[in-house]
Parts: C-alpha cells; structure tokens; sequence
C-alpha cells in the first residue's frame, strides 16, 4: 500500500497563488511559535479592519469583527482554505508573492508588512517592497542639520536625492539647493551637470567613478522600479562620462572617506565625510562633512554664502 501523499501547493492560473481547487502542503510537524504569531498577527490584522474603509457593505450579521476570512483570501486573489490554514499558524510554505497578497488584502503598513515577513522566514523581494524611500525629514532632524553650521551636512535617500542639507552644504558645493526644481536635487545629477560642484571637488572624475559604482550597487535592490530606471536613463542622457563608467558593471559601498574641497577663497582643505543612517530600511542616511584638520576648519568659516 503506498503511503498517503502530502497535497502540494499549486497555483491559480495567471496569477501564481494557490487556491481551494488545488491540495495544501503540510510539513509533518505542528506549527512553531513563529508560525502561530505569524497566524494570530493576520487575525488581528483581519478583525481590525473596518469593512466600510475599503468598501465592502455591512449588510448582513456579522459574527466576528473587521473582516470575514473569505473576504481576505478573495481580496488576497488565493483560496479561503488556503488563507484560513495560514491563519490558523498551520506550516504551509508560503511563498513572497502569496504573503505580499496577503499583507496587501490586510492594508499592511510597510512596517506591518515587513514583520510579516519576518515571521514567515522571508526575506521580501525588492520588486515587492515597492519605492518607498525617504522624501522629507522631521522637524527636529533639520533642527540638527541648520545646528551643525558651519560643518556641512544633508540627508541622502536611497536614489542620492538630497532630501534636507543645511547652508554650509550649499556655501561647500558654490550652489542654492532650495533654488533648484525638485527634479535635479539629486548629488548624482548635480556632480555630472552642476559647475560648482565640478569646480569644488578637485578630483572630480575619481568622484563620479565612485558615485556610478555606488548607484550600480544601490540599484541591485530596485532593478524593476521604474523611478530608478528612470533615474538611470536621465544620468545617461546628460553625461557620457557617466555612460563610459556605467559600463564598467564596478560597484562599491557606502564608506567613510576623505574628500578633497577646494575654492578661490581658501584653497584646498580636507573633510572626512562621514555617515550615519538614519532609517536604513529605506537608505536614508546622515552625511556630515568633519574638517580633517585645523586648516579646513578655518576654509569652512571662511566660505561665502551662496546667493541665486
């Protein structure tokens, strides 16, 4: 007699999740912990969403609160039995795609999301997580950047956009950031078009080598998002130096280093620019340009403000 075969999970049709038309897989063993927290976090997830919010009628008796598991797997695209086995802490093997429906269906922060997959032993794909990076900064981490003058600093996201930066960044780089249209404040296209960045970093092409290698690096996480291939495109479009290095297929990691500044009123002087993440799920981080000498100090107090 042969020994009862374990249904596997298959998928529905065009859509790559699993229905009730097709078998569940089960390993042999109960469900961990991690796996019952992973079912109770969905339930409460499921019980605290109001119906009304995301349109569903309230017509009807409804036994337990928020939304009914049926509502879940249908919104989820995946079988009622399927989402109820999950929920119930059962071992399925889930798989990134069915848990990103899943935490979709439940409006997961991305927080949210992120523990989920955490809990399911996941590790969520890039081209699931979506473009969330940082676009602005509190109050009181701009409070800290305009207190740091005269010692240059800014908040870089991800795709290098100069998300706050406070004056003594603009009196190092000879340029307005505030002036410029949102589009172009972005360190990556400033150093391929901006004269006064060219001008003040004296080693401009070792620079824009490191930069290139740099987003190379940073873009292997967001291949299929279309603001970097975006972004990629616009670089390419205004700089052959930037087309020259992009073939090189070099990449390198974001590291503290010594840069070399220079303008016609102090010369040359050093800074060790240094970083420090402020939320490294969305790659931001603090840069902050420390003068490596007492010379730089005195070029940093001396540098003239930048008018439009």
């Amino acid at each position: 007699m042969n020994a009862r075969q374990e249904p596997s999970a298959l998928s529905n049709p065009g859509t790559g999740l699993p229905t009730d038309n097709e078998p569940l897989e089960f390993a042999a063993h109960s469900g961990t912990g991690r796996e019952a927290e992973l079912g109770a976090f969905l339930r409460a997830r499921r019980e605290n969403l109001d119906p009304a919010r995301i349109g569903l009628s309230r017509a009807g008796r409804r036994r337990t609160p928020g939304l009914r598991r049926e509502e879940v797997a249908a919104m989820a695209d995946i079988g009622i039995t399927w989402y109820t086995k999950l929920e119930q802490g059962r071992p399925i093997r889930v798989s990134p795609k069915v848990l990103n429906a899943v935490a979709a269906a439940l409006q997961c922060s991305p927080t949210e999301t992120e523990h989920l997959f955490t809990l399911a032993g996941l590790q969520r794909p890039a081209a699931l997580a979506g473009t969330s990076v940082c676009e602005t900064v509190s109050v009181t981490t701009q409070r800290m950047l305009d207190q740091l003058d005269p010692i240059p600093a800014l908040v870089q996201n991800a795709r290098f956009d100069i998300v706050a930066h406070n004056d003594a960044y603009c009196r190092l780089l000879g340029m307005n950031v505030p002036s410029l249209p949102p589009e172009d404040r972005n360190c990556i296209y400033l150093a391929l078009t901006h004269p006064g960045w060219r001008k003040a970093v004296p080693d401009w092409e070792g620079m824009v080598c490191n930069m290139v290698a740099m987003y190379r690096a940073a873009m292997a996480e967001h291949v299929d998002d279309p603001l970097w291939e975006a972004q990629l495109a616009r670089y390419m479009a205004v700089s052959e130096k930037f087309q020259q290095l992009w073939q090189r297929y070099q990449v390198r990691g974001i590291q503290n280093h010594v840069k070399r500044f220079t303008h016609p009123e102090t010369g040359d002087f050093q800074l060790t620019q240094t970083n420090f993440w402020t939320a490294p799920r969305n790659g931001a981080r603090l840069l902050v340009y420390v003068p490596a000498d007492e010379q730089a100090e005195a070029a940093l107090r001396k540098l003239p403000a930048v008018h439009v």
